[in-house]
């Protein structure tokens, strides 16, 4: 499973309103949820911040990626958002997120959840996937960066 095959328009927010990282994955989730994707908004919201208090999910280069398993979702669901200003994320290397991607598993499974963890952060490692996010004008542009990823 691929992100292409999981990111569509409708589960990307271009420009994330929360100021901080607990209202960010709000905004992020309620994408998930307003698609069907959800089954419980609070069981996703209490994982998702319960293994964020275990240990912040804000990576390095800009970007954050909140994950959890949860009883609330029926297979691998991925929601992103873009923040042009930044949003303190507990970051490995002090910076602000400003590319967020949501992404929620059932418990039961780990394999999915693994894959589309590393490749997402192998996409950010590589490349300069950061600046074209941000010089996108529209979400066509988001869905179309984001659906190359190797």
């Amino acid at each position: 499973m691929s992100i292409a095959e999981l990111l569509t328009e409708d589960l990307i927010s271009e420009d994330i309103q929360g100021k901080n990282k607990y209202r960010a994955i709000e905004e992020l989730l309620d994408l998930l949820v307003d698609a069907g994707k959800i089954k419980d908004r609070e069981t996703c919201l209490q994982d998702l911040i319960e293994r964020e208090q275990y240990l912040s999910t804000g990576l390095e280069n800009g970007l954050a990626v909140p994950h959890a398993k949860s009883a609330a979702v029926s297979g691998l669901v991925v929601s992103f958002g873009l923040s042009h200003e930044g949003i303190d994320f507990d970051s490995l290397d002090g910076k602000p997120a400003h590319f967020i991607f949501l992404v929620l598993s059932p418990r039961d499974t780990s394999g999915p959840h693994i894959k589309i963890l590393a490749q997402i952060t192998r996409n950010f490692r590589e490349g300069d996937t950061g600046k074209k996010l941000l010089e996108a004008k529209e979400k066509k542009e988001i869905v179309s960066i984001l659906h190359n990823f190797k």
